[in-house]
């Protein structure tokens, strides 16, 4: 069966461990091939090449950079399908959101194939003879270290960035489903990358690890659950490194009796359910007003029966399976912990079985109601398809209980009134909020990041702030006296300065 290969040096890398994980078919359980463990040479020629890389990729032209972000931009529009197949096989979710996790990468791309000129800021004659410039300088090599669950937009929100602002990058894809990355190295190389400034290497903790400590990485950027991403965030900054570390979510749906209520209830489980809720901006809690919870529930309970669940190639499904057997136990855990503390099931998708998949990881839509913020169901991030429901009495105590959690990421409120939506929107404390909006990710000019444990660092992902993250600030005054003005003379800038 095969083994996939790393990608060094602009090219296949066949590993030269014996070490390997099994990459399996999330709707069958079967195995599909292996992923190799990269060794500590493995590592040091990555690094090599990615030192080799950042200093040659650094000093070329923006014009230069531009155009390999152009090109690249169009090969990934040929291979939006090949993309999605990947997708699909390894990590699971149906064709329909595979392709949109291609094209919300392909977002940021275009965002960065201008990035590369949007680094230099200049103050003419700032005193009589005195420029002034700044100009932002890429930070050498950069790693990336990302989830199962988006294993082709996370590696280009962060690589399109880095890259296009001049830095190599070093991906570290999850183990549980690789193989979308190296089509995405195929597809750097093809748009006219120099080699070592886009590679991909294979392994676990002690990879990551490996490669976070290594004095020749600039700066780590993760995403994951909260606790290794603290981790990452002190192993990486104790190293001297710049670090952005995404970890955990809980969010929430909160629903306002005057809201478009049949709206938000088809918005809700669209957000619960979709891409069998293993997504960080899903919405696994939906607040509901007490006057208004009964009529909700009854069209979510409505909308979840509607979904077909089922291996994510066939035709007609809306939710694929989760990605691994131990995330199907735990999820079934979990609901029957929910059980037993109280909560009432109103749609039990827990022993859901697909026929011709039986030993598939599939858990259908399941609804719980009558959840308390104490249990724990929701003090965990669930990821999967299962929707807890929390009522409440007033706008106070839905901004209480959101509040009250340790995670910050996205929340979403339901309302017609301008004057709660406002108020929810400055009272909140998380990083993303959506207005009649289920799941508020930002379009690609704007930051994504949360708040509180949702974020382990102050530097959010693309827009502005990842090209303040990949860069580092050069600020230059100069004057060019003329043949009348001696250059050594310390004092002239500052009687320049005194008269202007």
């Amino acid at each position: 069966m095969t083994t996939l290969n790393h990608w060094i040096g602009g090219q296949h890398a066949a590993p030269s461990g014996s070490s390997t994980t099994p990459i399996h078919d999330p709707a069958t359980g079967e195995i599909l091939k292996y992923a190799p463990a990269a060794t500590a040479e493995e590592v040091e020629t990555a690094i090599d090449w990615a030192q080799t890389g950042a200093s040659t990729w650094a000093t070329a032209p923006a014009s230069t950079r531009s155009s390999v972000l152009f090109s690249f931009r169009e090969k990934l529009i040929g291979a939006r399908s090949r993309l999605a197949e990947a997708i699909t096989g390894e990590q699971g979710k149906v064709l329909a959101d595979a392709m949109g996790e291609v094209d919300r990468g392909l977002e940021v791309v275009e965002l960065a194939c201008g990035a590369a000129r949007q680094v230099s800021e200049v103050s003419m004659q700032a005193a009589r003879g005195l420029d002034v410039f700044t100009h932002r300088q890429p930070i050498g090599v950069v790693l990336g270290i990302t989830p199962f669950n988006f294993p082709v937009m996370i590696p280009l929100w962060m690589s399109a960035m880095a890259i296009a602002t001049g830095n190599s990058f070093i991906l570290k894809p999850a183990k549980r489903d690789p193989s979308a990355s190296l089509i995405l190295a195929e597809l750097w190389a093809e748009a006219g990358l120099p080699a070592g400034v886009f590679q991909v290497l294979h392994g676990g903790s002690s990879l990551a690890q490996a490669l976070i400590t290594h004095p020749a990485v600039s700066a780590v950027s993760f995403v994951g659950s909260t606790g290794v991403a603290q981790a990452v965030h002190a192993s990486a900054s104790a190293s001297g490194k710049r670090v952005q570390a995404f970890g955990s979510a809980k969010n929430y749906g909160v629903v306002l009796p005057d809201a478009d209520l049949g709206f938000a209830a088809k918005s809700i489980a669209a957000a619960a359910f979709g891409a069998a809720g293993q997504r960080c901006m899903a919405l696994p809690v939906a607040l509901l007003h007490e006057d208004i919870a009964d009529e909700v529930i009854a069209e979510l309970v409505n909308q979840a029966t509607k979904i077909k669940v089922g291996p994510g190639r066939a035709e007609g499904v809306d939710l694929g399976p989760l990605i691994s057997r131990a995330s199907l136990e735990r999820v079934r855990h979990l609901i029957g912990t929910a059980v037993s503390e109280g909560a009432e099931t109103l749609v039990d998708g827990r022993t859901l079985v697909i026929d011709g998949h039986e030993d598939g990881y599939f858990v259908g839509p399941t609804i719980l109601d009558r959840v308390h913020p104490a249990m724990e169901i929701h003090r965990e991030e669930v990821f999967a398809p299962v929707l807890e429901i929390i009522r409440f009495s007033d706008l106070d105590e839905a901004i209480s209980i959101v509040n009250a959690n340790p995670y910050g990421n996205g929340t979403a409120i339901f309302t017609s009134s301008g004057f709660a939506a406002r108020r929810y929107q400055m009272e909140i404390e998380v990083g993303m909020v959506g207005i009649n909006v289920p799941i508020p990710v930002p379009i690609a000019a704007h930051s994504f990041g949360g708040w509180k444990g949702s974020v382990i660092g102050d530097v959010n992902m693309y827009g502005a702030d990842g090209l303040r993250f990949y860069t580092r600030l050069k600020t230059v005054t100069q004057r060019w006296p003329d043949s009348a003005q001696r250059a050594g003379d310390a004092s002239y800038h500052f009687a320049a300065r005194s008269k202007s």
